[in-house]
């Protein structure tokens, strides 16, 4: 079993963090293999970032997700530049407040998710929180982590004056039709 994930978005969204998250969660919680290549732009705030993520349950050789099943795209231009990477019955997960998709043609048999972790994340308190949010939907719908395994890994990563929002985020993400 080897699958390559990535997310991907622009600086200040914590996708550096989540992908972090998700690799911890499989290598500390389910004793998995993990390799996570964090990117980002000299911009840092605002510029465009993302993190790789591979997990096997064998020794991982190569690092990359060079053919990812999975593309969580939180900016518009992160979908654009990942979206043809995904394998073609892959699934896309996307902010649909931030992503706009003119023409489904590009999707080419992935299966298209929509969340809108940005809002639901200022609805809990703190628009910050969207990565988690949707890194609970991303184990919902995807299951590539058990829940209790993806939830202990952000308990142990975010800041402990806000980890009541981040649990309530991953709630949210989690729960969301």
């Amino acid at each position: 079993m080897r699958r390559e994930i990535i997310l991907a978005g622009f600086g200040g969204q914590g996708i550096l963090k989540a992908g972090f998250i998700l690799g911890k969660s499989a290598v500390v919680y389910e004793g998995l293999e993990a390799t996570f290549i964090p990117s980002y732009g000299p911009e840092a705030r605002g510029g465009a970032c993302s993190a790789q993520v591979v997990i096997s349950d064998k020794k991982i050789h190569y690092p990359y997700a060079d053919n990812p099943e999975i593309l969580v795209a939180m900016s518009q231009e992160a979908f654009t530049k990942f979206i043809d990477r995904v394998k073609e019955e892959g699934i896309v997960i996307i902010d649909q407040d931030l992503v706009k998709i003119e023409n489904f043609e590009v999707l080419k048999g992935k299966k298209l998710y929509k969340i809108p972790a940005t809002r639901i994340a200022e609805k809990i308190g703190n628009r910050i929180a969207s990565n988690i949010v949707m890194l609970g939907y991303l184990c919902k719908v995807t299951k590539i982590v058990k829940k209790e395994s993806l939830k202990k890994s952000v308990e142990s990563e975010v800041p402990p004056h806000t980890l009541e929002l981040n649990i309530s985020a991953f709630e949210a993400g989690y729960n969301h039709e």
